[in-house]
């Protein structure tokens, strides 16, 4: 695992949602403040709070791309047109590597219930899904930025 996958992984372990463990993984290298990502990323997981829409490893990757790019460009215009490239990319990229993008589907249970979060206990599906989305996440992030940089 790299520096990035390290990070996320440990604060995920630690109680940080999916989204928080990706999005502040970045805080040193993207030169932003560890808190306020902390604080702007929390109703992010669990697929929005637990709405279970987009997974929050991947909207904690798209805040990352936004970051990135409102880092690269002055122009509001190329910031926006950058990072929706971006987002793009990531998001056929998660899809090739887990199928969807959506936290229902990814988990296969409703978190929203008693039952859905029981099941997920039961089946370690943080440790086995929501480990692998952030880790996946964190893989594509670098690599689109990686390949922006070139």
């Amino acid at each position: 695992m790299n520096q990035h996958e390290e990070k996320a992984v440990q604060s995920f372990r630690s109680g940080l949602n999916c989204a928080q463990a990706v999005i502040t993984a970045y805080a040193d290298r993207l030169h932003f403040d560890y808190k306020q990502a902390l604080c702007l990323s929390c109703g992010f997981g669990g697929g929005m709070g637990r709405l279970q829409e987009t997974c929050g490893a991947v909207t904690g990757a798209f805040m990352i791309l936004g970051f990135h790019n409102c880092k690269k460009y002055s122009n509001n215009k190329d910031r926006k047109n950058g990072t929706y490239a971006m987002v793009q990319k990531f998001a056929a990229s998660f899809k090739e590597k887990n199928g969807k993008t959506d936290c229902r589907s990814l988990l296969g249970c409703d978190l929203t219930t008693e039952e859905g979060q029981k099941y997920l206990k039961e089946h370690n599906l943080h440790e086995t899904i929501c480990e692998k989305c952030i880790l996946d996440a964190i893989a594509i992030t670098d690599e689109l930025i990686k390949e922006q940089e070139k």
